[in-house]
């Protein structure tokens, strides 16, 4: 059995969720892929997958062996590719995170002008409101909002946000506009709770002032806070470049500017120490050139 081409099944598999999916893929038929699995599992004495008549699951084992099959193919194909001299032309699978409405909004239109430049080159994403391993996730660059917390990762910043209390014009019209953070009191707050759900909100450099909100309206989604504030029904606080468009359109105004927390970092980052290939080189050069040209970032 080839073990490295069992392995590739395998994790197609995993991925598709079935056994014909997988062969179509691998131009393989479906009992051909069925023999590599069966193959892999009798070697490694463990079964990986649980077939049903509606779909394909991994085990336990199968989840953790599934980690390391895609992280070790990955390096093989780094070294297959730079033994061949391809380092100097993107190919293979671009791997990028970031947290989800960044990604969405600045994240995916720099990958698909990077997949249109270089078409050997199949990009996913990865976006999460978490931290996500890049090592263990298989990921090859990150997007990163906040102070850094791993020096082994290498990183190149691009800019920064703020957080920033915001409301719609017609609001400030009638409810008028708060002066200190103390005011807020008075004012209808709309809270988003996807990801920053404290009712503690700090202000000033070192965040010296904290003044406790009290929110007549919660969103599991920062995209419902939004909505809630452009239509005028409240006052919401969020990072500069969620509310980016609006700031720009006029939709939305940002209040006590001189009350503002430090400034958010914004990096580019990938694993130190594993050669970067030509794709993640020519990803990170567009990535941070498009970010740093970003004024909402500056």
């Amino acid at each position: 059995m080839d073990r490295w081409q069992a392995m590739k099944v395998f994790v197609e598999v995993a991925e598709f969720g079935g056994f014909a999916q997988a062969g179509r893929k691998l131009n393989m038929s479906p009992p051909a892929v069925t023999r590599y699995v069966a193959a892999l599992e009798d070697l490694i004495g463990a079964r990986l997958l649980i077939r049903t008549t509606r779909a394909v699951k991994l085990t336990e084992a199968g989840k953790l062996y599934y980690e390391d099959c895609r992280r070790i193919l990955a390096d093989l194909g780094e070294a297959e590719a730079a033994a061949a001299g391809s380092h100097a032309t993107p190919t293979g699978t671009l791997t990028v995170t970031a947290s989800i409405m960044f990604g969405q909004m600045y994240v995916t239109p720099i990958l698909t002008e990077f997949l249109d430049r270089n078409p050997a080159v199949t990009g996913r994403t990865l976006f999460l409101d978490r931290l996500v391993n890049l090592i263990d996730e298989g990921v090859d660059v990150a997007v990163r909002i906040g102070n850094l917390q791993d020096s082994s990762q290498s990183a190149v910043k691009v800019g920064s946000v703020r957080r920033v209390v915001c409301g719609a014009p017609a609001y400030f019209e009638k409810h008028g506009v708060p002066q200190t953070p103390a005011d807020l009191a008075r004012h209808r707050i709309i809270a988003p709770t996807a990801a920053w759900a404290s009712l503690d909100w700090r202000f000033g450099r070192q965040q010296k002032t904290n003044v406790t909100v009290h929110p007549r309206l919660f969103c599991n989604t920062n995209d419902a806070a939004i909505g809630a504030a452009v239509e005028g029904w409240g006052l919401t606080r969020l990072l500069s470049y969620q509310i980016g468009p609006h700031l720009q359109s006029g939709a939305l105004q940002t209040v006590l500017p001189d009350f503002e927390e430090d400034a958010l970092p914004i990096h580019v980052v990938h694993p130190e120490g594993r050669r970067a290939s030509a794709k993640v080189r020519a990803f990170i050069d567009l990535a941070v050139d498009r970010l740093r040209a970003n004024r909402l970032f500056n």
